[in-house]
């Protein structure tokens, strides 16, 4: 791996990173996959909202995603990235985890996120299986059954949609008396003491001494993209969103990077992450091509 020159690494072989692959492998582009092996939603039993796909295990999604990849000729590595820089010629050099050092023409990082909980003991051990963040990922799941929302009006007001029985805990956000209104008026309970612990059998402690008992917990998490391989790219990024800035196609306003996915659109589903991540390699494939046509080579 080390002596080729890659028309593509992926970094990143999440449902955007294997996308992307697809569509330069089968553009016959050498294309390199470098993934650690954590995507975001891993530890959740199955994914929904992607066409076909609905209920399927992400484990499953992403082994067959490996191997339509493969298949098509591109290589699979497990790895971490440690370095990335962009030399004068204009090609990158990706250093692994392991001191192996990469050379591509083209970069297209799909890192994804991590969702940071609140810091209240219990959360987290039962994140993806009795806690959530999504509604529309895990909302349906849940239907008919008692839920407390913690840390946001707007996802108690969602998880209504599904449930007669929504609890919303605000822990420290501000909610005004207009907005109390119309949850209590939607059918949305609001307690505002906050909740200290969570134990066996989903009972959430409170600081005021009481207790609430529910079938499943929704939280307001913060997205923390992992994107310091752009930023060592040194990919400009927007002033509003604080992300990596990139256009329509995904490209940054580094000539050869792009960025797909979660690392750039917190909010996108797994069939948005995938639908990026085309999109990004069918510009990556153009982007290319370009270059080859310049150098009067044909590969």
């Amino acid at each position: 791996m080390e002596n080729t020159l890659w028309d593509a690494v992926i970094i990143g072989g999440g449902a955007a990173g294997l996308s992307a692959g697809v569509v330069l492998a089968r553009a016959r582009f050498a294309t390199l996959v470098v993934d650690a092996g954590e995507p975001r939603n891993g530890p959740a039993g199955h994914m929904h909202g992607y066409l076909t796909r609905d209920g399927m295990a992400p484990k499953e999604f992403l082994a067959t995603g490996r191997d339509e990849f493969t298949r098509y000729g591109g290589t699979v590595e497990r790895a971490t990235v440690a370095a990335a820089r962009r030399d004068p010629d204009g090609t990158f050099e990706i250093r692994l985890g392991d001191d192996r050092v990469l050379r591509a023409r083209s970069v297209l990082v799909a890192t994804g996120l991590t969702d940071e909980l609140p810091d209240i003991p219990g959360l987290a051990e039962r994140w993806a299986s009795e806690v959530h963040h999504c509604p529309h990922c895990h909302g349906y799941e849940v239907r008919g059954r008692a839920v407390v929302v913690i840390g946001s009006a707007h996802l108690a007001a969602l998880m209504r949609r599904h449930s007669p029985s929504v609890t919303f805990c605000p822990n420290g956000t501000e909610v005004g008396p207009t907005e109390r209104h119309r949850l209590t008026a939607y059918g949305v309970r609001v307690v505002d003491a906050r909740v200290t612990r969570v134990s066996d059998g989903l009972t959430l402690e409170l600081d005021d001494g009481g207790t609430l008992t529910c079938d499943a917990i929704f939280v307001q998490s913060r997205p923390v993209p992992h994107d310091a391989v752009l930023n060592a790219l040194g990919a400009r990024r927007d002033p509003g969103s604080g992300l990596v800035d990139v256009d329509r196609q995904g490209a940054t306003d580094v000539p050869g990077l792009w960025a797909a996915g979660n690392v750039v659109n917190p909010r996108a589903q797994v069939v948005a992450a995938a639908g990026a991540g085309g999109t990004a390699a069918i510009a990556m494939s153009s982007w290319l091509l370009e270059r080859e046509l310049a150098g009067g080579a044909a590969r």
